[in-house]
Parts: structure tokens; sequence; C-alpha cells
């Protein structure tokens, strides 16, 4: 079975309550299930994880690396100026693996600092604006063994 880690950034942890008008009413343990549940139909065995902490974030990028592991990546605010994260993810691509950078909305349809991602010139590709199923969009990719740049 294919593992895949699933990393979410800062405030991720506070779906359902931090602005529900923007980010919807799901909590982060509903997104944690919506995960294993999508993984286990394509054959994935996905690990979710969430941390508030660049560095955290990071370790979990060199950990894939080092096990060899495809990420499901969603930067949060980090995706906008976080250049340790963005080294990090191109450690990921740049070793043969594939980097799912993903968004719940559509950061170009938002405040115009929201437009520059330093992750997505990195990633293997970007899946933004779908809600908790750019999750599962990214899962199905990654499923099908599509090649890393």
């Amino acid at each position: 079975m294919t593992r895949v880690l699933v990393l979410n950034g800062p405030n991720l942890g506070r779906l359902g309550s931090r602005e529900p008008e923007v980010y919807g009413s799901a909590t982060h343990a509903d997104l944690v299930t919506s995960v294993k549940g999508w993984a286990d139909e394509q054959g994935i065995d996905a690990e979710v994880r969430q941390t508030d902490d660049e560095s955290e974030l990071v370790g979990w990028l060199h950990e894939a690396v080092d096990t060899r592991v495809d990420v499901v990546l969603n930067p949060a605010a980090f995706t906008h100026y976080s250049y340790a994260l963005r080294d990090a993810a191109a450690q990921v691509t740049k070793s043969g693996l594939r980097l799912v950078e993903v968004h719940i909305t559509n950061p170009y349809a938002r405040e115009s600092f929201r437009h520059l991602s330093v992750i997505g010139p990195v990633a293997t590709g970007t899946i933004a604006g779908f809600g908790l199923d750019s999750y599962r969009l990214a899962l199905a990719s990654l499923a099908h063994k599509a090649p890393s740049l």
C-alpha cells in the first residue's frame, strides 16, 4: 500500500471555528476522517498531521524525503512567504517524490497578498478552491502514479 503524508500548516487545526464563512463548518477531525476514507478508497495509507510550527512542518518534509513518501501539503499562511518551507518542499520533488500543494479556498479569489505561492513553483501540482475535496483530488492524483516533475 502506498504511504502518503498529508501535512497541514498553521490555523488548520481551527477548522470549523475559524472563519466558517470562508473555510466551511467541517472541523479538522472531519478533515482527518474524510482524508482517511478517501485514501482507503484509493489504496493509500494516509497519515494526516497538523502543526502551527514552521520548523516542525519543515522537519516532516525532510522525513518524507528520508522515508521516500509522497506528500499532500496545505502550507496555509506559510504558502506566501516561507522560503524555509519552499526549500524543504523542493527537496521532496527533486528527490523524485511528488508533492501536491492543496488549499481549501482559491487563494487567487481572495486578498492580493494570498496570490503569491512560494510553494507552487516547486510542487508537482496545486489543487485549490474545492473545499475539503481539494484533498480528495490530491490523493486521487497520487493514486494514479502520475510522474514527478
